[in-house]
């Protein structure tokens, strides 16, 4: 059984920084591409960022793009989320991802619902 334990988000003020982590166990990590999304009060749960299991290939989503920052450790079973200059519109529920099949070295999806495995979620405010 796939799990995905996420690390604690927190609060923060517009303009900081926070990094969130999440392990993986149950399967071999370093086959699979990774995803981060969120979800604000009221919205629809919305693409931040993937990287490749190769690590060799990212992309963001545009609101993110040049603050935040994808990362992964395969030999730590582990993915980051570097998340910079935060505004108070970064506010959600942060949820890393993971697909059921293994992927090719430098694929990446944005879109939820290739998406098998999620974390458990964390809180992430940004204060003005």
């Amino acid at each position: 059984q796939v799990q995905l334990v996420q690390s604690e988000g927190g609060l923060v003020q517009a303009g900081g920084s926070l990094r969130l982590s999440c392990a993986a166990s149950g399967r071999t990590f370093s086959n699979y591409m990774m995803g981060w999304f969120r979800q604000a009060p009221g919205k629809e749960r919305e693409f931040v960022a993937c990287i490749s299991w190769s690590g060799g290939s990212t992309t963001y989503a545009d609101s993110v793009k040049g603050r935040f920052i994808i990362s992964r450790d395969n030999a730590k079973n582990t993915v980051y989320l570097q998340m910079n200059s935060l505004k108070p519109e970064d506010t959600a529920v942060y949820y890393c991802a993971a697909p059921k099949y293994a992927s090719s070295p430098f694929s990446l999806s944005t879109y939820s619902h290739q998406y098998t495995y999620w974390g458990q979620g964390t809180q992430v405010t940004v204060s003005s």
